[in-house]
């Protein structure tokens, strides 16, 4: 009930209303030994718990809605996942309507019905790799025997081709599972049935380019061909509208600029979601809704770390 009270204070109903927004990828089955912190379906159910029991958690379009007209009720929050992981359907989804919660999933269509997005492919090919060290030859030479070791790899070599064109990024994430002995798998990212089954679900879906890109280092041409690759192929895909979409990666100024918010409106988009920190008010842009997870294990960390992040501005 305290915190209740507190998150009331923190997020009033109405024009002073401040819209939580969480944001998530990837829920895994059961604990990763390679990235232990990443969620995983025990620790998705609690954290579903927790909003449930403090937010009155709201489905995108209708919180946007609401927060142009000030009429969010206190406590307001949202859940929404990006690129379109297979757990989101196995894993996340029977927890969502266990709790009664929605959810809004933006789609890198690219990857759809086999596709693999090019940090899996480092990832996986580091996972699955059965050598003890491997030379990649520019990108340097890594120890891979343990999580640990594995780990510092796969942040090391993501780290060097995250900001690569996509061209040369691929190439890139190819040439690791080759030096690795690797074939990644084919089945990480949900397949178009899923898709529509996660909205015969009650969940909402939204558009997040085709193959993943930065947005700021392409053309303005480039970039609404990406945008509007993805939200076509969706709305295809499911029969209706798609007015929700997120800028991948989403820091702004570094992932995508002021031109790219402008391809988003000029595609007819609602509103768009970021992944910088802090909560929206009444009167900040929809189009770079701020989005927000608290990392923390305990109960009490991650209710703090949820209070610290409407201080954001």
């Amino acid at each position: 009930m305290l915190i209740k009270t507190c998150l009331s204070i923190a997020s009033p109903a109405g024009c002073g209303a401040r819209l939580s927004v969480l944001i998530f990828h990837r829920v895994f089955a059961t604990p990763d030994p390679i990235f232990p912190d990443e969620m995983h379906a025990t620790r998705f159910d609690e954290v579903c718990g927790w909003l449930k029991s403090w937010f009155n958690v709201l489905p995108l379009d209708a919180a946007v809605t609401r927060l142009k007209t000030g009429t969010l009720p206190a406590r307001a929050a949202c859940i929404t996942f990006d690129d379109g992981y297979a757990d989101n359907h196995d894993v996340a989804l029977p927890l969502l309507k266990k709790h009664g919660l929605s959810a809004t999933f933006f789609i890198a269509t690219g990857f759809l019905d086999g596709g693999r997005m090019w940090n899996d492919t480092v990832i996986e090919s580091v996972r699955l790799t059965k050598l003890g060290k491997v030379d990649f030859g520019e990108l340097g030479c890594y120890l891979v025997n343990t999580p640990g070791e594995k780990a510092v790899a796969i942040s090391a070599l993501i780290g060097k081709i995250k900001y690569l064109p996509v061209a040369a990024r691929l190439a890139n994430a190819q040439f690791i599972a080759d030096a690795a002995q690797v074939v990644p798998p084919d089945d990480l990212m949900m397949t178009s049935a899923q898709i529509k089954a996660m909205r015969q679900a009650g969940m909402q879906i939204g558009a997040h380019t085709v193959s993943h890109p930065i947005l700021a280092r392409l053309s303005d041409e480039l970039a609404r061909s990406e945008i509007k690759g993805s939200k076509d192929t969706l709305e295809q895909l499911l029969g209706e509208r798609i007015g929700l979409f997120a800028y991948p990666n989403g820091k702004p100024g570094e992932d995508y600029t002021p031109a790219s918010v402008d391809v988003v409106k000029g595609l007819s988009f609602d509103a768009a979601v970021s992944t910088q920190w802090g909560a929206s008010g009444n009167g900040d842009d929809v189009f770079q809704i701020k989005r927000f997870t608290p990392w923390d294990r305990s109960r009490t960390g991650f209710c703090l770390r949820l209070f610290t992040n409407f201080a954001r501005t």
